[in-house]
């Protein structure tokens, strides 16, 4: 099967993860697509292929040549930040220029907007109508492992060691790797294919936490509220405000940190935000929960300790600190990438993966590309070329 057509019918298995549930997986279509993965690697002729009970795929390709163990890994959910369902996706033969997805609604994926268009002239995108995000985060790093699986196991003249294969539920929502085990997976060393552009290689991650903050106001009617009223609402303006305006998602970019509002949800009587807090620099990143911990403070003493409850909990580190010590696994994929003609693009993710936790549960992993664009969104959009050459990659990763 082409990797296109695998990961098309993955993409239209709706596995979005959620925050709510509090089990693991976060959402009931998970568990099935978890036994259905694990039905087409016995099928394909995987070995030692396992589900666990929180929905962990396990399987392995035998070597047929001697080496240490590599491990291969992509996530099954869907980021819950956009719908997934009902998707309707296109193939067009992106000639350049922008692109259209949804005339009645004038959706229109703008090259302005998305000059990594630019890039793809003259190849196969797969688009959405824009109602929904198509997957590729990480539909397609399942496709393209599940792809090579196949092309090794068809092949067997093709040297490689003992391939360790995992596919993850609930990265999405930092839950990747609480239920991973590292020691029954049984590798030296391991690559999540969970990344972006093709040509990335990514050893660095963000520091991570997740703020929560609840405001109890005091709700009186309008018409008499002078010197009563205690407003929600207002309260959690007040501390969105307090925080740097310039240090945001929207104005950052590389190794500088932010503080991104998720959510604020409120009336006079109660109001919620969340938050996450990240910067590469470790320091920075305790300063950063330090100093909301501050503005929380400061309106806990203007209003009340009763009034204002903060929880901040730390979600990830930067893998860095532990991929320092394993630069090879790095430098091997590197090689790979120039042996199949694609520029590697290494560079810090602006966000985390399972590898990030995995490496210092004893598993170095930095993060590969997928060759997708713009995940979370509804103008994700994946060349169908890029993946069919990042399966050459991890051919040639795997085979060096």
């Amino acid at each position: 099967m082409k990797v296109s057509e695998r990961f098309l019918k993955y993409a239209h298995i709706d596995t979005a993860s959620s925050e709510d549930t509090h089990t693991t997986p976060s959402t009931p279509a998970q568990m099935p697509f978890a036994r259905s993965l694990a039905e087409e690697m016995r099928e394909m002729g995987l070995e030692d292929v396992v589900v666990s009970e929180f929905g962990y795929v396990y399987a392995t390709v035998p070597a047929t040549a001697p080496g240490d163990t590599i491990g291969l890994i992509a996530h099954m959910d869907t980021s819950p930040d956009m719908p997934a369902a009902p998707l309707n996706e296109r193939v067009i033969k992106y000639e350049g220029g922008d692109v259209v997805l949804n005339a009645d609604k004038d959706i229109v994926m703008r090259v302005s907007d998305f000059p990594s268009l630019n890039t793809h002239i003259g190849e196969d995108i797969i688009v959405t109508d824009g109602a929904t995000l198509l997957g590729s985060d990480d539909k397609a790093g399942i496709a393209e492992i599940m792809t090579l699986c196949e092309r090794l196991l068809a092949d067997k003249g093709i040297p490689h060691p003992k391939l360790r294969v995992a596919f993850t539920p609930d990265e999405e929502i930092g839950e990747g790797a609480d239920h991973f085990d590292v020691d029954f997976f049984g590798a030296k060393y391991a690559y999540t294919v969970d990344g972006g552009d093709l040509g990335e290689i990514e050893y660095e991650n963000f520091n991570a936490a997740t703020a929560r903050v609840a405001i109890n106001g005091v709700n009186i009617h309008p018409g008499s509220a002078k010197n009563k009223m205690l407003n929600a609402s207002l309260i959690a303006v007040e501390l969105a405000n307090l925080l740097p305006a310039a240090e945001t998602p929207a104005h950052t970019e590389g190794y500088e940190g932010f503080y991104h509002l998720c959510s604020i949800n409120g009336d006079e009587e109660r109001a919620t935000l969340k938050y996450i807090i990240r910067d590469h620099d470790r320091v920075k990143f305790e300063r950063r929960k330090d100093f909301f911990k501050a503005c929380t403070g400061l309106l806990s003493e203007k209003y009340g300790e009763r009034f204002i409850q903060c929880d901040i909990i730390d979600s990830y580190y930067n893998m860095r600190e532990i991929m320092e010590k394993h630069m090879d696994v790095v430098e091997r994929a590197v090689k790979a990438m120039n042996k199949c003609a694609v520029k590697p693009l290494i560079q810090p993710i602006r966000g985390g993966t399972d590898g990030a936790r995995l490496s210092f549960m004893g598993l170095p992993c930095p993060n590969l590309s997928t060759g997708g664009h713009n995940f979370h969104g509804r103008y994700e959009y994946i060349s169908i070329q890029s993946m069919e050459k990042m399966v050459d990659v991890l051919e040639a990763l795997v085979s060096l």
